[in-house]
């Protein structure tokens, strides 16, 4: 059995058994589980959720051995340990990196996620556009194009990445969701796919990372250079009656939002109809700790919906 065929068998015992996981931020997942009692997971939720080590027997048997020559299960000590988490969104299953996301090609899910969700929901809720085609720029684990899929299984969704284990993650994810309009594709932003989209969603990262990993450093300007170049390329890529919506993170200087600033030139064009609004005073309070944060009064989390208008 390949490790893609182990995952998704994974992901469907997970399922079969009712397993949920709310994921947490880095910070409160490492105080949950250095909290006395919590080194040794009993439980599913334990394993896979809080990733914490396990005695050998919480799964089946032979579960147990594929999953280790697979390498989704390694041994910790006596014990084992998941290579893998995986979270509830919705009806959804979503497999993702294991606690701690500190290597370079890391595919995070969180808190950021869920409001990225409720951005997406709200806005398929309102439109009135017909999404033929749409794409998840950054993807990850795929959480905002399966959204789309599942909500217009008549549309073509891409799930675009430059990280072949986001796009990996992708394509088990949505097998399990048993979604077949989704695709991946390897791409830098929209240069390697063409077209236009009726939707465009992005979740990029937007922290300034001293070590640059790809799943969290935005750029040199406070973390804002990447979400700046999704807004500005994107929307020169959306239909008639297209929407971008973009969920990112700003870092507040003397009350000012950079992010803004850099982006309303291209905003303020007569052909867009553009909102704009703070879902989140206050996220990752300790990253104002690192280095480059240290005129920063507060990260927010906001949401940017360009779309274009529509012939009167």
């Amino acid at each position: 059995m390949s490790g893609p065929c182990a995952l998704l068998q994974l992901g469907n015992l997970l399922r079969q058994s009712g397993y949920t996981f709310v994921t947490p931020t880095p910070i409160t997942h490492q105080r949950v589980n250095e909290r006395a009692g919590n080194a040794i997971g009993r439980t599913l939720r334990d394993a896979f959720g809080w990733n914490r080590p396990f005695e050998a027997g919480l799964l089946p048997a032979n579960d147990e051995g594929q999953l280790i020559e697979n390498g989704l299960l390694e041994r910790n000590d006596e014990r084992l340990k998941s290579t893998v988490r995986w979270s509830s969104l919705d009806n959804l299953l979503l497999a993702h990196s294991a606690f701690p996301t500190t290597q370079e090609d890391s595919v995070f899910f969180g808190p950021d996620t869920y409001r990225f969700a409720q951005t997406i929901e709200r806005h398929l809720r309102s439109s009135r556009c017909v999404i033929k085609r749409a794409v998840d720029i950054g993807c990850g684990t795929g959480a905002g194009a399966m959204l789309i899929a599942q909500a217009n299984p008549q549309a073509e969704v891409l799930a675009v990445d430059i990280n072949p284990k986001a796009l990996d993650f992708t394509r088990i994810n949505a097998e399990l969701a048993g979604l077949k309009n989704v695709t991946c594709h390897t791409s830098n932003v929209l240069n390697d796919v063409e077209g236009r989209f009726d939707l465009i969603v992005a979740n990029p990262p937007y922290m300034k990372d001293s070590k640059q990993r790809a799943y969290r450093h935005g750029g040199d300007a406070l973390g804002a250079d990447l979400s700046v170049r999704i807004a500005q390329e994107s929307i020169e890529r959306l239909s008639v009656g297209g929407s971008l919506l973009l969920y990112t993170g700003v870092a507040i200087v003397e009350g000012q939002d950079p992010f803004l600033a850099a982006v309303k030139e291209t905003l303020d064009n007569p052909g867009l109809d553009w909102h704009y609004r703070e879902l989140d005073p206050d996220v990752f309070g300790e990253e104002l700790l690192e280095s480059g944060y240290e005129n920063v009064d507060r990260i927010a989390a906001v949401e940017l919906i360009v779309t274009r208008r529509l012939p009167a």
